[in-house]
C-alpha cells in the first residue's frame, strides 16, 4: 500500500493507472476506521483493480459549533487496517493541500441540501459536494462506493455526478450494523455506556415502522407520530427529525410506498446519529 499526501503525485498516480488500463475505485473516509470502512474497501476490491481510499477530515462540511475538533482521528491505526485490506493507496493530504490559501470555489446541489440533515446544518452538504468534487478530479476513479447510513448525502452525489456528466459511478453500499442493531459510525466512539444503550432506539424505531408498515401501515403521518414517540419514550433523546421521504428525490412521502425511506437523526448527549430504512422493501 502507497501512502499519499500530494494531490499532485496523486493525480500522477491515477494517470499511469489509467493508462496501464486498469480501473479505480475510490472509497472516500474520514478516516477513525470501523467495520463498516473496511467492508466498503472490500466491495471497492470486488469491482475495481485498484483501490484509494481517502482519508481527511474535511473542515468545510463541519459547522461553526459542531465537532471538527473532537471528530476521532488515528492515523497509524487507520493506515494499518487499510493496508490489511489490501488497498492500493491511502490518500491522506492535508487542509492545506485541498484548500489551499484563497480557496473560494464550493460546489452545491440545490433542492436535495434544503431538507432533512440540510435544515439543521446548513452548509454541511456543500462542503461534503466540493471535497467530494476535488477526489474526483484529483483520483480520477471509475467508481466511487458511499454507504447508505448516510442516505441524503448518496442522493446528493448521485445527482451531481449526473447534473455534471461525470464519469465515475456511484455504488452504494448496505448500511453496516453491530450485532445488536446500533448502526456503525465513527461518532458512536463519542458515546457512554448508558449512551450507547440508549442509541439503540434508533435501529429499533426503524425495526418497529418497519413491522407496522409489514402489518398494513400506509399513513406516513401516523407512522412518524408512532416512531416519535418510540424514541421519545427511550429516554433523554432529543430528535432533530423524523422524515418519511421517497427514496429517490427525498421529496415527503404521505402515503407509504415501496420507494419510501424512514430517515431519523437524533442528538444522544452531545453526540448526533442518523438512520435509515426502506420501509417496504425486502
Amino acid at each position: 500500500m502507497e501512502i499519499i499526501d500530494s494531490p499532485a503525485l496523486m493525480t500522477a498516480w491515477a494517470d499511469k493507472t489509467r493508462i496501464a488500463g486498469k480501473t479505480i475505485c475510490l472509497v472516500p473516509t474520514m478516516g477513525f476506521f470501523h467495520d463498516g470502512h473496511l467492508s466498503l474497501m472490500r466491495k471497492a476490491s470486488d469491482i475495481a483493480d485498484e483501490v484509494v481510499v481517502s482519508l481527511f477530515v474535511n473542515p468545510i462540511q463541519f459547522g461553526p459549533n459542531e465537532d471538527l475538533a473532537r471528530y476521532p482521528r488515528a492515523f497509524e491505526r487507520d493506515s494499518g487496517l487499510a493496508e490489511k485490506a489490501g488497498i492500493s493507496v491511502l490518500f491522506a493530504p492535508k487542509a492545506e493541500q485541498i484548500y489551499p490559501t484563497g480557496f473560494c470555489t464550493k460546489v452545491c446541489v440545490s433542492r436535495l441540501t434544503e431538507t432533512l440533515c440540510g435544515l439543521s446544518r446548513p452548509g454541511h452538504f456543500d462542503g461534503v459536494t466540493t471535497v467530494v468534487a476535488k477526489l474526483f478530479h484529483i483520483i480520477k476513479p471509475h467508481y466511487a462506493i458511499f454507504g447508505a447510513k448516510d442516505f441524503q448525502q448518496l442522493a446528493i452525489i448521485r445527482k451531481m455526478v449526473t447534473d455534471l456528466n461525470w464519469d465515475v459511478r456511484i455504488v452504494a453500499h448496505p448500511i453496516v450494523r453491530e450485532k445488536d442493531g446500533l448502526a456503525m459510525s465513527s461518532r458512536n466512539s463519542y458515546l457512554s455506556l448508558d449512551e450507547r444503550s440508549q442509541a439503540l432506539c434508533l435501529s429499533r424505531a426503524l425495526q418497529m415502522a418497519r413491522e407496522e408498515v409489514a402489518n398494513g401501515e400506509t399513513d406516513a403521518a401516523k407512522l412518524i407520530r408512532k416512531v416519535r414517540d418510540y424514541i421519545t419514550a427511550s429516554g433523554d433523546v432529543v430528535i432533530d427529525y423524523v422524515a418519511i421521504v421517497t427514496a429517490g428525490d427525498l421529496t415527503p412521502c404521505t402515503r407509504i410506498s415501496n420507494d419510501s425511506l424512514l430517515a431519523l437523526a437524533v442528538k444522544i448527549g452531545r453526540t448526533r446519529l442518523i438512520d435509515n430504512t426502506l420501509l417496504a422493501r425486502e
